[in-house]
């Protein structure tokens, strides 16, 4: 270590071994210079100087250390939001899920209750044309009765007109004839 510090002492001090005359002489230019140093180095001491920067460094030190609680406050109060942004996200993911579970149980039940709508339609769809079929076959059976009244009216008709003379007609007429007027009064 000597060694090394040896070196680049000895090139700082050539310039005051080069000058001339006694070191200790006004005359000489490096002891000026050190007198001129030791002077400011006191003047620095006797204003405080030191004392002002150490302050300074103390205040700055100080500041430093107050940004760095207020970063660390701030980084403390950043992870507390970060995790409540977290547990509201897990809790608006799981309100999520609930939603759409809810969600498919509400379409099962429609289309259960879609599925009952759709076999009572059909059932009363089916009703309906069982009533149309039964209104029709009894409708159909009404006009083949009546087509077979008529007929045996006419048939019915022309029997008796063949049998029945003209006397026994006026005479049946007259008896209808006096069997509405008893009914009548």
């Amino acid at each position: 270590m000597k060694h090394i510090l040896a070196a680049p002492l000895a090139l700082a001090a050539t310039p005051a071994l080069a000058a001339s005359g006694p070191f200790f002489s006004l005359h000489n230019t490096n002891f000026v210079v050190l007198l001129a140093f030791i002077l400011f180095l006191a003047v620095l001491v006797y204003f405080k100087v030191p004392g002002m920067i150490g302050g300074l460094l103390d205040r700055r030190a100080e500041g430093i250390k107050a940004e760095l609680d207020e970063a660390r406050a701030l980084r403390e109060e950043a992870q507390t939001i970060l995790a409540s942004y977290e547990r509201k996200q897990q809790d608006v993911a799981e309100q999520a899920a609930q939603i759409v579970e809810h969600a498919k149980r509400e379409a099962e039940v429609a289309a259960e209750v879609a599925k009952k709508d759709l076999k009572d339609s059909i059932a009363r769809r089916l009703a309906s044309a069982d009533d149309h079929i039964a209104s029709a076959e009894a409708a159909a059976i009404k006009d083949v009765r009546d087509a077979a009244i008529a007929v045996a009216i006419g048939a019915a008709k022309d029997i008796i007109a063949k049998q029945m003379s003209a006397a026994e007609g006026n005479k049946l007429i007259e008896d209808a004839i006096a069997d509405v007027e008893a009914k009548l009064h």
